[in-house]
């Protein structure tokens, strides 16, 4: 057992000092994609329908990009005409910093429309962010769909899987929590204690358009499949369109520094949030462990 802590201690540290090295990477690729065409594909559209949607698009990705500089890293946009209207969401952590958060972005819709070619449905995650677009007004809903999520999970198991269970639950449930209080604008972040030398990092984060219960909604849908897809995994994530939620044993979000963006009220530029009181669900505590 010592020299199994011993050991667990030593891929703590080389896990935060390898950090600013995958930090790099974060803007770069998507952590996860999904392009869906429920109608015509791009190509076989006619000729003037085709430049509407691509002109549509294009207005919609760069508008998000250009919103959420100034938005608080939150921006909706909308675009186009008939059949061919689009709506889209864009949304970094609300942990990140300012410059983090654009770049992110600005790739996200750079790499959009090379990932998913103009489909109607187009969702691109990443480490620090994420971009949608869609033909139909999907803002304000919950969105929970298994087949456009991101799920990951580390290796291998911890050594005492209901103890680790344990402090992960509540190192979520008080992310969660915080994520649907007063003043959050729907994020949290938690730590909570494993061992005297390892602890459990958590953060949870709701887009900026949903209405505290439905924050709550999405939350309680994520952390509910810890269980199954994460058990004693050293580090799990479970990423909707809606909301995410993540836990890891090293030290991955940011603290809140006075001159960051992070330290904003996003409240103000939401016009359809609500008060974060009240939530549907209360997330105090999250077990997935019997």
């Amino acid at each position: 057992m010592a020299a199994l802590s011993q050991l667990l201690l030593v891929t703590v540290f080389l896990a935060a000092a390898l950090l600013p090295l995958a930090m790099a990477a974060t803007t770069t690729y998507p952590i996860g994609s999904f392009c869906w065409e429920p109608g015509m594909n791009y190509g076989d559209l006619n000729g003037s329908e085709a430049v509407v949607r691509r002109r549509s698009i294009n207005f919609v990705v760069s508008d998000l990009v250009a919103k959420a500089r100034t938005g608080g890293g939150f921006a909706t946009s909308k675009a186009g005409r008939g059949s061919e209207v689009f709506y889209g969401l864009a949304q970094c952590r609300g942990d990140v910093s300012g410059g983090d958060c654009d770049a992110c972005l600005a790739q996200a819709a750079k790499q959009m429309v090379s990932y998913c070619n103009y489909t109607s449905d187009s969702r691109l995650w990443y480490e620090y962010c994420f971009m949608r677009y869609d033909n139909y007004n999907f803002l304000g809903e919950v969105d929970t769909r298994e087949d456009a999520s991101v799920t990951m999970r580390q290796w291998p198991d911890m050594d005492n899987p209901k103890a680790f269970q344990k402090a992960a639950g509540k190192a979520m449930g008080k992310a969660t929590a915080q994520a649907v209080a007063v003043g959050s604008s729907g994020l949290g972040r938690a730590k909570e204690q494993y061992t005297p030398f390892v602890s459990v990092y958590a953060l949870a984060q709701c887009t900026r358009d949903l209405s505290p219960p439905s924050c709550a909604q999405c939350l309680s849908a994520a952390v509910s499949k810890f269980d199954k897809a994460c058990g004693s995994g050293p580090g799990c994530q479970i990423d909707y369109s809606s909301c995410w939620a993540r836990y890891e044993i090293y030290p991955f979000y940011f603290p809140l520094a006075t001159a960051s963006r992070a330290t904003i009220d996003m409240t103000k530029y939401t016009k359809q949030r609500t008060s974060w009181a009240s939530p549907a669900v209360t997330l105090e505590a999250c077990t997935w462990s019997s």
